[in-house]
């Protein structure tokens, strides 16, 4: 009867994210089993959801059969059907712990993660041996591979059986020593809408760098057929959709309300299935407008969704497509003030001009400025806040457009008494073309992002920062 250890358990080694199996193994007379890869149990004991899609087995006859040393961009997880194995593992990404080696020995009660970009290699100790990898990508030609050489020098590999006495293929043979390896970069940011206030806002923070892409419309299109071909999707981690359809008035008219869907709903619907499908974290934007406004209280993450016009219909439709993704942040957020024009420079502007204008005085909500909430997603991405839906918006006591009005007014030395306050019928009433419904009550609840350790800063600070010349 074959005996091997009872209890499953995780332990970290040398390099990060790579980590050993002690894994469950029930014997008796006619053989054994054993779980070779549970999800639930194996995620709740801290390994990533990596999402296999292919199983792999190599037979190896002869003891000392050696193979690797082969970094992928795709993650591996590594055990023995049958027989034994010496594994050598070599972290060939970029970063501090270039270089770093762990050994160990796998028999059917082990295994072992190897993440993305870490060489894997073993040798048999045992005939007949059977090696097992699930991974988590498909090969493709145009995937960023490192490999080095099984004899380097510098990572000094002990190999049980020398290699001058074992069976290697002659491309193991002559891949690099460590000096010459090609090291694979980290998976990277894709930010969509980079032209936008809240794409601009993010490259001020996150800056010009070799992990962080910007795509405008012109450079990707959500809407475009080819959407699943237009980018190497592998090679991201992280994208932020802070593109959208944003013209709530012409989302009411035929041609609007075809962009604001297709932009907004149909376009997210084949980001979510790309991000789904690559293990990408997908953050996405979303908008007060999802609520119909009637509630006397701030609307918390799960509130019911309500839209009143076309704009949050496509916006709500845009939240229910996104809440299944797997990794996903979806953020709602309400009066967004960034470079360029909107309400408050507007405001400024009619103040300076001597014009004198009606604000409506019956919607309520707080302003949230582009780079607060730029933050806020850089927050929730470093800190590695759990995935879900969070409300981001400015914090502090909530006001009507009017008060806003008259605010800025004020802040610009101006009189605030030349603000007429309005309710929205009356505005309405008097605009010409087709004007959206609005939710009066656009408060948002912020107590599930400030419980990730996250502050926003207050609305009616940061107008007066942002009104305060540089």
């Amino acid at each position: 009867m074959t005996t091997f250890g009872k209890t499953l358990a995780v332990t970290d080694t040398p390099i990060p994210g790579l980590v050993v199996l002690d894994l469950p193994v029930h014997g008796d007379a006619r053989g054994w089993f054993k779980e070779n890869w549970q999800r639930e149990k194996m995620t709740a004991l801290g390994l990533p959801d990596f999402g296999p899609v292919q199983n792999n087995i190599s037979f190896n006859d002869k003891p000392g059969t050696t193979r690797g040393i082969h970094a992928e961009p795709w993650d591996k997880y590594v055990s023995v059907a049958t027989g034994r194995i010496f594994g050598a593992w070599v972290d060939l990404r970029e970063g501090p712990t270039f270089g770093a080696v762990f050994t160990a020995e796998l028999d059917p009660s082990k295994a072992i993660f190897v993440p993305r970009g870490v060489g894997n290699s073993y040798q048999t100790l045992e005939p007949d041996t059977a090696y097992v990898y699930l991974v988590n990508d498909h090969w493709s030609p145009d995937a960023a591979y490192s490999f080095l050489n099984l004899a380097d020098e510098t990572v000094a590999i002990d190999w049980p059986i020398p290699l001058s006495d074992v069976e290697i293929s002659d491309k193991d043979r002559t891949h690099p020593r460590l000096a010459d390896v090609v090291p694979i970069p980290p998976r990277k940011t894709l930010v969509l809408g980079a032209n936008g206030q809240l794409g601009r806002a993010l490259r001020a923070l996150l800056g010009d760098r070799p992990d962080i892409e910007y795509a405008t419309r012109a450079d990707l299109d959500l809407a475009s057929p080819d959407l699943d071909t237009a980018r190497p999707w592998r090679d991201y981690d992280v994208i932020v959709n802070a593109a959208a359809h944003t013209a709530v008035d012409h989302a009411e008219t035929p041609e609007g309300r075809t962009q604001a869907w297709a932009a907004n709903a149909t376009g997210v619907a084949a980001l979510a299935r790309i991000a789904t499908e690559h293990r990408c974290t997908l953050v996405h934007i979303s908008s007060d407008y999802v609520f119909d406004g009637t509630s006397d209280a701030p609307y918390p993450e799960d509130a019911p969704l309500s839209p009143l016009g076309v704009y949050g219909q496509t916006k709500a439709a845009g939240d229910a497509i996104v809440q299944t993704v797997p990794r996903h942040y979806l953020i709602r957020t309400s009066w967004v003030i960034g470079d360029g024009r909107n309400f408050v420079t507007t405001m400024a502007s009619l103040a300076e001009r001597g014009i004198d204008p009606s604000v409506v005085a019956d919607q309520t909500g707080r302003l949230t400025f582009t780079d607060d909430l730029a933050a806020g997603i850089h927050h929730l991405l470093t800190t590695r806040a759990p995935y879900g839906t969070y409300n981001l918006t400015g914090s502090g006591q909530p006001a009507t457009w009017a008060q806003i009005a008259q605010s800025v007014f004020t802040l610009t030395g101006h009189d605030p008494a030349r603000i007429t306050p309005v309710t929205t019928d009356a505005y309405y009433a008097t605009a010409t073309g087709p004007i959206a419904p609005r939710p009066r009550n656009s408060v948002l609840d912020l107590a599930k992002i400030t419980a990730t350790g996250h502050t926003p800063a207050d609305h009616t600070d940061r107008l007066a920062a942002y009104l305060t010349p540089q």
